[in-house]
């Protein structure tokens, strides 16, 4: 018989149905209340996915005492003070990324949730994509690794009203915005998930009122170069390419997502992949949560964690800030 869990939401934001809709096809989990601050949201929310406890605090959501896990997709500033509630209170937290501000926030928050036996887990859709397990699995066949070079740039629908000086929390560097926090996050969880963590961090950003609205992050390891490029404020083909000396793998896919890739080795006629399936992009991460939590397999969750803290390191080494 699996563990039926139930889940809180915090929050309104565009995240919200994409796990709702992935959620929908997890048995384990049954949505119980939400949280937003907009009652017409609220309200909209819990009539279309049928929640049925609507509550207009967090601390109302906090003291529901038949919630088993929270959700939380807020801006990057309020993930540490949010996050240390929910555990303080004894909930599970499924956390958007970018995991925290800095790495000091993560361990505190990470340290309490292992010293009361509680999950935090990081929702970060590439670790659990069928796509990058595949890769995984091929890797050795490229031989020796000599370049893995990443691109994730999308012209952001708000850099416009930025340049107006309207800036969204997404540009705002005081709440911890910029394209190193927003998209090259997804670029170090795809690198360090396969190669682990680089001994060298350099970060070469383009700056506009104090935040950067695209960068280039070299990753340094004892035998390859590593470049992750992430733009908010112009637009490329987005890429995903490691080579060795036997072959190598390409997509024109961003990080995140990662819908598919080829692999080739030297001389031979590239073979494509596309494995993900035609479910909500949530699902495969979801799913993962749910057979942990079913297993209550909290190695598993320990592993995923240290991967977190893993990336908020390499986010403060970028940004020169001393962990």
């Amino acid at each position: 018989m699996r563990e039926r869990m139930r889940v809180g939401i915090v929050g309104a934001g565009m995240t919200v149905p994409w796990f709702l809709d992935a959620a929908a096809l997890i048995p384990e989990m049954e949505i119980g209340a939400l949280f937003a601050r907009k009652e017409e949201k609220r309200r909209e929310l819990c009539e279309r996915y049928q929640i049925p406890e609507a509550y207009d605090s967090y601390e109302k959501l906090l003291a529901d005492a038949s919630l088993d896990v929270l959700y939380l997709p807020l801006p990057n500033s309020l993930h540490y003070s949010f996050t240390k509630q929910a555990l303080e209170a004894g909930k599970h937290v499924i956390l958007e990324k970018p995991f925290t501000v800095t790495y000091a926030e993560a361990k505190e928050l990470a340290d309490l949730a292992r010293a009361k036996g509680l999950i935090l887990f990081e929702a970060i859709t590439n670790q659990y994509n069928p796509n990058y397990e595949k890769v995984r699995e091929l890797l050795p066949g490229l031989g020796d690794i000599k370049i893995v070079q990443l691109n994730y740039s999308q012209y952001s629908s708000r850099y416009d009203a930025f340049k107006q000086g309207i800036v969204a929390p997404v540009f705002d560097a005081k709440k911890a915005g910029g394209a190193l926090m927003d998209l090259n996050v997804y670029n170090i969880h795809f690198v360090t998930g396969l190669f682990g963590e680089p001994s060298g961090v350099h970060y070469y950003p383009n700056m506009e009122r104090g935040v950067d609205t695209s960068g280039i992050l070299i990753l340094e390891y004892p035998t390859f170069q590593c470049v992750c490029i992430a733009a908010k404020d112009c637009g490329a083909p987005l890429s995903v390419n490691i080579q060795g000396d036997k072959g190598c793998i390409f997509s024109h896919s961003n990080a995140g997502r990662f819908e598919e890739f080829s692999y080739q080795e030297n001389k031979k006629e590239s073979v494509p992949y596309a494995l993900i399936k035609e479910e909500p992009i949530f699902y495969d991460e979801l799913r993962a949560f749910a057979d942990y939590y079913e297993k209550k397999d909290m190695e598993a969750f320990q592993k995923r964690l240290d991967q977190s803290l893993l990336v908020m390191r390499i986010l403060d080494r970028a940004r020169g800030i001393e962990n």
